[in-house]
């Protein structure tokens, strides 16, 4: 099982992990929240991303960043090493959520089902519900509410 090791700005990190945890109740201690506090500096939050990344203690882990290029993500480019470790950033909910449904399969599959999760997750609604609509003058029974 590969790990999943979420690095964001304080407080979204740890705010991702507790929605997975309401998700996915029984999770085990392969999926680590690592909040990067603001005016810490970037080698000591690399030290303590570090440190709990190795607490995770799995051969592989998908790591997952918020912002392309801000302190979350320069942290997540020094630990991730590309074999054993893969880096995604731009992480959204439906994203994490993916990937804790696949974190079964080879890492590069997990990468790859993470990024359709995001992707798939992101999408225009319609502005008003079917039954939210005005009733056409050729609809019989006003109560029928067939979708």
């Amino acid at each position: 099982m590969n790990g999943i090791f979420i690095i964001a700005h304080a407080p979204l990190a740890s705010a991702f992990l507790q929605c997975v945890r309401h998700v996915f109740p029984d999770i085990d201690a392969s999926v680590a929240a690592f909040d990067v506090q603001p005016q810490t500096p970037p080698e000591e939050s690399l030290a303590q991303a570090g440190l709990l990344l190795k607490q995770l203690g799995l051969p592989q882990a998908l790591v997952l960043t918020d912002i392309f290029g801000a302190t979350p993500c320069n942290v997540a480019q020094k630990l991730a090493d590309g074999i054993n470790t893969k880096l995604v950033t731009g992480m959204n909910l439906p994203m994490l959520l993916r990937a804790m449904c696949y974190r079964h399969e080879a890492l590069d599959t997990l990468v790859a089902r993470a990024l359709a999760g995001a992707s798939q997750g992101v999408m225009q609604v319609a502005v008003t519900a079917p039954q939210n609509q005005v009733q056409r003058s050729n609809d019989q029974d006003p109560h029928d509410h067939q979708q």
